[in-house]
Parts: structure tokens; sequence; C-alpha cells
């Protein structure tokens, strides 16, 4: 699939998903509005109802209007003109809010004219052990009547929210959707990247064997030409670029093999004490021609005093290798490299450092990733895999070591590994 249509798709979505979620929230906010409607209709009605029932009561005549007042959202106000008995309110509270069904927890208070105060009641729990709990505060008093009794239910908006089980389980069901949406986009995004790099890995991978085939086909037609054992010079030359190149050809399919052991579980190491100056040593002549070719310079700044490592010899020359071969490709200039040893805090720190042409510190996570190679636009002058570095952490991982990279675009890296020692 392209890049832009997997754009579109993500936008679509993106799209599709911002509007479901403002569509749920615009019916869930209608549905709240409407359960907090009904709940102050239910109230009102009950407390009416206990209104009434205290007048039958204590036989004496409710007023003509303002008999409920609504103070706030959570508090109300009942004038009943007339004295009032605590335990009889608190009866008939219960009994009317029974009947509606409503069963969230309310406290009550009498205004006492006398002092000119609200007489706090009682808390009235439905789950009686949280009643000890609750801090209660008092009850506002309302100039506007003589004899009257407020309620207030502090769990109210808790209660409203509780009665809108359909909509918490629609909103819970969408939340998941979208869980599982953005998962399925980033599988797909990676399963894109990973694409990607794969093919790149291929084109590469075909370019890299193709160069040294070539090479040694050529050396080869040379060598079988009969009249070539009487220059011994030139039969050995060619015979050393055949050497060279399928040398080469076999450590990229090391390399890639190295890769596939390590994904099947398959990667084993054998330890055991390695000298790593030897190693150093070894690395910087395999590379001494090519360096030379190129006008370049490699410098060995040996100073570790105890440079005897348990390590697995060959993965560890791979290493050296690896990194001094990232040094010579990715430089536009004459490469001038230098690797140092230096003991530090029972380890043995191992530095290559060169003069290329450095990495961008978003990217310098990612280099270690499998098949990532920094990018370069439409340039592709610089043949590889993408797994040396990968090989290189994957390496340092098993053997429980350190790596780490220190770079500026222009002013070339410095890759240094911690080893105990």
């Amino acid at each position: 699939m392209r890049k832009n249509a997997i754009r579109l798709v993500v936008l679509l979505g993106a799209i599709s998903v911002i509007g479901i979620v403002l569509t749920q929230i615009y019916w869930v906010k209608k549905e709240l509005d409407l359960k907090d409607k009904e709940f102050n209709q239910t109230v009102q009605i009950a407390l009416r109802n206990v209104a009434e029932d205290m007048a039958q009561y204590g036989q004496f005549s409710l007023p003509p209007k303002d008999v409920i007042n609504q103070v706030s959202t959570d508090y109300y106000v009942v004038n009943i003109n007339n004295t009032i008995d605590a335990k009889t309110l608190e009866f008939y509270l219960i009994k009317e809010f029974n009947a509606v069904g409503i069963n969230t927890d309310f406290d009550y208070g009498i205004y006492d004219c006398s002092s000119d105060k609200m007489v706090y009641g009682n808390y009235i729990s439905f789950t009686p052990k949280d009643a000890k709990d609750k801090v209660v505060k008092s009850l506002p008093k309302l100039d506007k009547f003589t004899y009257y009794f407020g309620v207030r239910f502090p769990d109210r908006s808790s209660y409203v929210v509780s009665r809108m089980d359909n909509w918490v389980f629609t909103s819970i069901i969408l939340l998941v959707v979208i869980i599982f949406f953005g998962y399925a986009m980033f599988v797909i995004l990676q399963q894109k990247r990973l694409s990607e790099m794969q093919r790149d890995f291929i084109n590469n991978m075909t370019h890299e064997f193709k160069t040294p085939i070539s090479t040694i086909a050529i050396s080869s037609d040379v060598i079988a030409n009969p009249h070539i054992v009487e220059t011994p010079e030139r039969l050995s030359t060619y015979a050393g670029i055949i050497k060279e190149e399928a040398g080469r050809l076999n450590r990229q399919v090391e390399k890639v093999l190295q890769i596939a052991k390590e994904e099947r579980n398959e990667f084993r190491l054998n330890k055991e004490q390695v000298d790593l100056h030897e190693l150093v040593k070894n690395a910087a002549d395999s590379f001494g021609v090519t360096i030379h070719d190129k006008q370049g310079k490699i410098t060995l700044d040996l100073k570790a005093a105890n440079h005897l490592v348990n390590a697995d010899r060959q993965h560890l020359a791979n290493v050296i290798y690896n990194l001094l071969d990232n040094a010579v490709k990715y430089t536009n200039e004459a490469p001038l490299i230098k690797i140092g040893t230096v003991n530090f805090d029972k380890k043995i720190l191992l530095s290559v450092q060169d003069n290329g042409i450095g990495i961008k510190k978003e990217y310098q996570r990612k280099i270690f990733d499998k098949f990532f190679r920094v990018p370069s636009g439409n340039l592709h002058n610089v043949k590889g895999f993408g797994l040396g570095l990968s090989y290189v952490r994957n390496i340092v991982n098993a053997h429980g070591w350190k790596i780490k990279v220190d770079s500026e675009p222009g002013k070339g890296s410095t890759f240094t590994l911690e080893i105990p020692v």
C-alpha cells in the first residue's frame, strides 16, 4: 500500500473516531441532563408528599405557594409554616423517598426561629456502615421562611451518574473499540515500516552481493586465461582479489545467519579469556589496505593495563570489525580513525572514534535497530543491510556489556564499549 493511501486511511479513521467520540459525549451529556432533571422532579414530588403528610399529621394547612424551594443542586428547603417534630419528619422523609425510589444518602435540618439557626437533624444512609465515615456540614438557613426544614443530598452527582448504567456500558465498549482501532493503526504502520525496511534490505543485499560476485567472475576469467601463468605477479594479484571478495561475501552471509539464529533463539556464546588488544590490532591490520587506499589513517591508543576479557572471541572480533567498517564507510573525507582502550572502575572502555558524517540526535537510539539506516534522502551511495549495528547491540547485550554513541552531524562519531574485566 502506498504511503499516501496509508495516510488517507489513518486520517479518515481518526476523523471517524473523533466523530463517534463527540457524538457519544453529546448523547451522554443529554442523558445526564435528563437524569438530573428527573432526579429534581422526583425529589420535589417526594418532598411535596412529605409536606402534605406532615400537614395531615399536625392538622395544619400548607402555604399556598413556595412550598418546595431548590436552593442549590443538592439542597432543598420545604416551607411548612408550622412547628416541626424531628422524629416525625425523619419517618416521612424515609417513607416518601423509598416510595419514589430515591435510595441515596441524605441529611436534613430544621430551622429554629428562637435561635435563628438550622438545627442539624440526622444523616440517613442507605449503607449504614458508611454513615460513620461521613463528615457532615451545617445546613444553610433561608431568611424568607419562618418554619421550614432543609434536605441535602451530598452524593447527588454520583447517584445520578450511577443511574446511567447503559450509557456507561456503551462508553466502555466505545473505549475498547477506540483502543482496538489505535492498536490496529499502530500494527498497520509498523507492518508498513517493516515492509519498507525489508524491501530496502533486499535491494541492498542485491547490490552488496552483486559487486563481489562480479569482481570474482572477472578475476576468474583472467585466471582462466592460459597465458596468465607467464605473469605470476598478476596471477597472485587476481587470486588475492578472489580471496578478499570471497571473504567479504562470507562475512555478509555470516552476518545475516547470525541475525537469523538470534531470532530463532539458537544464539550461543563460547566465552574464553581473550586479549582485547590483540583483536583490535588484527582488525586494524585487516582495514589497513582499505584505509590506505582512501588516503586515511588509523591510530591505536591502547592504554588499558588489564586488557584480558571474558568473551566470545569470534563475536567480539566481529563487533570491532563492524564498528571499523562503519567508520570507513560513513565518511566523505579521508577516514581518520582512532581506537582507544582504558581501564576504569573495574572495566575496560573500548572506543572507536571517526571523522565521519555523524548522526543526528533523533536517530542515535534507532541505529541499533535491525534494518534501520539513517535517512539520506534519495542518496544511496553507501551500501549495507542495516544489520551491522543491530548485530553489535545483540552481541553486547548477550555478554551483558554496554555500548553508547556520542555523535554530531558533520563532526564524526565515537562508539564506546564498556566491558567488565
